[in-house]
């Protein structure tokens, strides 16, 4: 049996549904009833990480765990870990970021560096999964794009890595399945090019088949932006993390071998293409 945390968010659905059809599935989340990931041969069940009973039964018979955790400041990690270990869970996979690589210091990446440290101490086997951001971030323009014609970022010319979450997925995937051959491994995932902002608003325009415009967030107008969303430390460590792009440490490449991906990394534009319907305009259909 695996468990699937963080299954109601846009990584953890994609691993439930490339894990279904080869094995035993849990899906964990505070409100199960936000799990998008409706394959029958899933179960799902609702656990918070702030109360051990509901861990416990969430990890009744579970040998590998799939770890997405979000708070800035709870010990999330650590009473997961703790739980786990208590249950006979022998394998952890977690899923941190890239950025935990780099040479920054705010809040959130000290956090996840402390929780990786945690991983490390607990008596679980385990690896690591540092994506760069995910391309499906980029779906914050949507209403802007459906409502006009404007895509509006801080430090349009920066440019990042970012990489397809069903890729990311799929990796987690193989670290799952194959805990053996993974153990004590950290995988830093890229996409396969350096996209900026910019950029990306030229490859929408096209495939839209309708011009966008690109307006540039000032530094202040960005902050009051991420202070309506988030807590005013978090706010901060996200404009940090958008400077360190902005002088150029999110375009390096990952480390992960192409046995660990399945294939060639899907492109901006392929993922894209895929997604047009949420800017409004018309997605092909699948493959039969």
């Amino acid at each position: 049996m695996i468990l699937v945390t963080g299954a109601s968010g846009t990584v953890g659905a994609e691993v439930a549904r490339q894990l279904a059809p080869r094995c035993a599935v849990r899906l964990m989340a505070r409100d199960p009833g936000r799990i998008t990931a409706g394959d029958p041969r899933t179960e799902a069940v609702a656990a918070d990480y702030e109360d051990p009973v509901s861990l416990g039964r969430a990890l009744r018979g579970v040998r590998t765990a799939f770890l997405v955790t979000g708070h800035p400041a709870r010990r999330h990690d650590e009473a997961f870990l703790a739980a786990a270990a208590a249950a006979g869970v022998r394998h952890v996979v977690k899923l941190s970021a890239a950025v935990v690589g780099d040479d920054t210091d705010d809040l959130v990446t000290r956090r996840q560096r402390e929780t990786e440290e945690a991983v490390r101490r607990s008596p679980l086997t385990w690896a690591l999964l540092r994506p760069r951001a995910f391309m499906s971030n980029t779906l914050a323009w949507a209403p802007g794009i459906r409502a006009g014609d404007t895509v509006s970022a801080l430090y349009g010319d920066a440019p990042n890595t970012p990489v397809d979450p069903r890729d990311v997925a799929s990796v987690a995937v193989r670290l799952l399945m194959e805990p053996e051959r993974h153990a004590g491994r950290t995988c830093t995932l890229a996409g396969p090019e350096a996209l900026t902002a910019v950029q990306q608003t030229r490859i929408l325009s096209e495939l839209l088949g309708r011009p966008l415009r690109f307006r540039p967030l000032t530094r202040r107008e960005a902050a009051a932006e991420l202070m309506r969303r988030y807590p005013p430390e978090v706010a901060e460590a996200l404009l940090r993390r958008a400077d360190l792009q902005a002088a150029g440490g999110k375009k390096r490449t990952g480390t992960v071998p192409p046995e660990l991906t399945g294939g060639p990394l899907r492109t901006y534009r392929a993922w894209t293409l895929g997604h047009l319907h949420h800017f409004g305009g018309r997605s092909p259909a699948p493959a039969r």
